[in-house]
């Protein structure tokens, strides 16, 4: 459709270009990192695996280089609702590390505030494009469907299919395997968006 050939690169210009510039002068980011990992590392302790990052310069150029190869992905259209949700958890930390106006003072505080809420609606439209499905039907509905089918098939092999009382089985446990797809899909989604 023309709307998501035109939004999704007009969505990922700002990434792209915000990933660039890190790469190209990330001492700025790394600076107002520092502080905040070095906080978190104080939480975490000794929970991280040995391989995890945890240098600030290190952080800030992966940061930069999801925001560079996700945006390209998602302006391309090529794995769009994956590279929406590695945005998202992107633009997460990015927000509360540079933007955190409920910690800056006097003319400060205004101009962070209106980024913080810029960022935020780039969140909401990440979350837009995460969840969009292109007119496709959605897993849910796929695993429904898939469901009637192998009860029907089930029914078919049989040759029950006059039996009221198999069918009825059949068809309440393909409800029931049905319904337990449809919430393992809900529930695995909810993960990956969240």
């Amino acid at each position: 459709m023309l709307v998501r050939r035109l939004a999704r690169p007009m969505l990922a210009a700002v990434f792209i270009k915000g990933g660039i510039d890190t790469l190209l002068n990330p001492e700025p980011r790394v600076g107002m990192a520092a502080p905040k990992i070095q906080q978190a590392e104080s939480v975490v302790g000794d929970k991280l695996p040995p391989q995890a990052p945890t240098e600030p310069d290190q952080l800030v150029r992966i940061d930069a280089g999801v925001k560079i190869g996700a945006g390209v992905l998602l302006a391309l259209g090529k794995f769009p609702r994956i590279a929406s949700v590695a945005l998202a958890a992107s633009i997460i930390p990015t927000t509360v590390v540079g933007h955190a106006f409920w910690e800056a003072d006097g003319a400060d505080r205004p101009a962070q505030e209106i980024h913080f809420l810029k960022n935020l609606g780039l969140l909401g439209g990440l979350i837009l494009a995460a969840v969009d499905t292109e007119g496709k039907p959605s897993l849910g509905w796929r695993a429904r469907r898939a469901s009637r089918k192998v009860a029907k098939q089930t029914r078919e092999l049989t040759g029950q299919a006059s039996d009221t009382d198999f069918a009825g089985t059949a068809k309440s446990a393909a409800e029931t395997a049905g319904a337990t797809a449809r919430d393992a899909v809900d529930v695995a989604i909810g993960r990956f968006v969240a």
